[in-house]
């Protein structure tokens, strides 16, 4: 690669620490390719545009660790039983020398070409949703987690935390950005594609469908396979675990929430739970609209017939949905009344970006959070943006529209990649590119529907491609809700923990230049800025976040290894400059 242009001069540490507020305000300006009829025939900006983005806040006058895991991560007290959480040790930075091996001084010389945060997996979820599969409880821990009522107001404090860093950790350099990963709603829900952009932009929420006047869902149903915070006399099995009894819960949990909104500029990439309804069925027909928005809601199952129902779900045996439509039919004397509501249907790709557009979810920007009229007109869900002057952001759309919860590529937007990555590598720039899916969770090659003859190309083909260009320095997903940091040969394969299961966790990212041939990739990974500490009497906003953290830690047939190890969550990831 061509000699790069830093976003900071190279400077010894001391002065480039002092200066670090003063990085070039450049740094996270969107700049959307363009594209045209679903292709990118202008694989390059075709000129500048100077979108709005927060002023640099004040250098912070050494790299700092409070407010992050470096600092301190919330650690369980006592054995057995519900448990509470409380302050515990810091998780340390590990250097990671598969790819390039680090050289010594490089702390002294290095300079930043950005820094920005990714959020993934943040579930914003209509609890009350009839789409929604917690009669699947004693299948899957997923069906069905006793946090996830507030999981807006978890959102938020996520919000909170990232606008009260002082800056990047390792560097001191100034955040550009934040980019989501997908999955940000959970129920491919109207509602909740508000919730989630009201959450990311500011305003006010209200996390409540159905009946405004009170909860109508699984956890005042009555049934013992679910938490009842409110139910004394009910020995649900959740309360048998040692969870409490907590008077308000559910009223205070569809109460309305305040977002401050981000102070940076803010990206948006789609999962399969934004595009597709239950976030596994390709709709073909008004059915999953109609019963969405209709009053009538599974709630219960018998274990045997939730067994089959789920290896079909797990094993994408039912990409157009028509076992669920069967389950419904069979189990209509089953089924609970509840409240209907038109704000429960599903939204289309077209809606999603349509939302984005919106003025009103504009935010701090820039406008559309990376998707452009262009990708209206053509129909499609991927871009590319400008991070800095010496390197490009590049946002793929891994769902696959035929249905299954595993993704993959069209050859139109695979074509399309390989266009900007050669642009990207003509032009001198370094690239970093971002999806929901892991390379190892798509391999789902079912054909689009609207575009039956294309093919589909998986995760290994993907893998393959950017090893081909060594200006790719990582690829950053989700989907997994796990940290996984894995070599990729040239690059780094970034795998970031959901909001919605413990250890709830978020990941600055950093890169830089270390003028010594190689690069090194910073990961630093924040909770939200909810205590650790939780009341069970304290029912504001602040204390429900952070009970949401601790019930996630509680919840029933949760995996204790989504946190990863240490060498997949505060890192320094070491790149041979290409």
């Amino acid at each position: 690669m061509p000699r790069i242009r830093s976003v900071a001069a190279s400077l010894d540490r001391r002065s480039f620490l002092a200066a670090a507020g003063a990085v070039s305000a450049s740094t996270g300006i969107g700049l959307a390719l363009g594209l045209s009829g679903g292709e990118a025939n202008a694989a390059r900006p075709a000129a500048a545009t100077r979108l709005h983005s927060r002023k640099a806040p004040a250098a912070p006058l050494a790299p700092y660790k409070n407010g992050t895991t470096l600092g301190t991560v919330a650690t369980p007290r006592g054995h057995g039983g519900y448990r509470r959480l409380g302050d515990g040790p810091a998780w340390p930075r590990v250097v990671r020398p598969e790819i390039a091996a680090p050289k010594g001084g490089r702390d002294e010389r290095r300079t930043a070409l950005a820094a920005f945060v990714q959020f993934t997996d943040l579930h914003i979820v209509d609890v009350q949703h009839p789409l929604r599969y917690e009669y699947l409880r004693a299948q899957t821990a997923s069906a069905w987690r006793p946090q996830e009522t507030l999981s807006v107001a978890g959102a938020v404090a996520l919000v909170e935390r990232v606008n009260a860093l002082r800056g990047a950790p390792a560097t001191g350099a100034p955040l550009s950005f934040v980019m989501t990963t997908g999955d940000n709603t959970d129920n491919n829900s109207r509602a909740e594609l508000d919730w989630f952009l009201r959450t990311m932009s500011g305003g006010s929420i209200t996390p409540n469908t159905g009946d405004p006047r009170r909860y109508e869902g699984v956890q005042n149903s009555g049934l013992k396979q679910f938490w009842h915070p409110e139910d004394r006399d009910l020995r649900d099995s959740d309360k048998q675990a040692g969870f409490p009894a907590v008077d308000g819960f559910l009223d205070a949990a569809i109460r309305q929430v305040r977002s401050p909104g981000l102070d940076l500029p803010w990206y948006s990439t789609v999962g399969n739970h934004d595009s597709l309804p239950g976030g596994c069925y390709a709709s073909g027909d008004s059915w999953f609209h109609d019963f969405a928005v209709g009053g009538k809601k599974l709630m219960s199952l018998p274990d045997a017939q939730g067994a089959a129902f789920w290896k079909a779900v797990k094993k994408g045996l039912d990409p157009k949905g028509k076992e669920f439509r069967e389950l419904m039919r069979s189990e209509a004397k089953r089924l609970r009344s509840i409240t209907p509501d038109a704000s429960r249907a599903p939204f289309t790709p077209t809606e999603y970006v349509q939302a984005h557009l919106d003025p009103s979810y504009a935010g701090p920007g820039p406008v559309g959070h990376g998707y452009t009229q262009a990708n209206l007109a053509a129909g499609t869900q991927y871009y590319a943006f400008r991070i800095s002057d010496d390197v490009v952001g590049v946002s793929l759309d891994t769902t696959d529209p035929a249905g299954h919860y595993e993704g993959s590529l069209g050859t139109a937007q695979f074509d399309w990649l390989k266009r900007t990555l050669k642009a990207a590598e003509e032009d001198g720039r370094y690239v970093v590119v971002f999806s929901h899916h892991t390379s190892a969770s798509m391999r789902n090659l079912r054909p689009d529907p609207q575009r039956p003859r294309e093919a589909r190309h998986g995760g290994d083909e993907v893998v393959a491609l950017l090893k081909r260009h060594r200006g790719v320095l990582a690829w950053i997903n989700g989907h997994s809700h796990r940290n996984k940091i894995t070599p990729r040969g040239s690059f780094w394969e970034i795998t970031t923990a959901s909001h919605i299961d413990f250890p709830q966790l978020a990941r600055v990212v950093e890169l830089v230049d270390n003028h010594d041939g190689t690069f090194s990739v910073f990961t630093t990974l924040i909770e939200s800025a909810a205590g650790h500490r939780t009341d069970f009497a304290d029912l504001s906003q602040p204390g429900l976040a952070a009970l949401y953290r601790e019930l996630a830690f509680n919840a029933p047939g949760r995996k204790p290894d989504l946190g990863g190890e240490n060498d997949d969550r505060n890192t320094e990831l070491v790149l041979q400059k290409g």
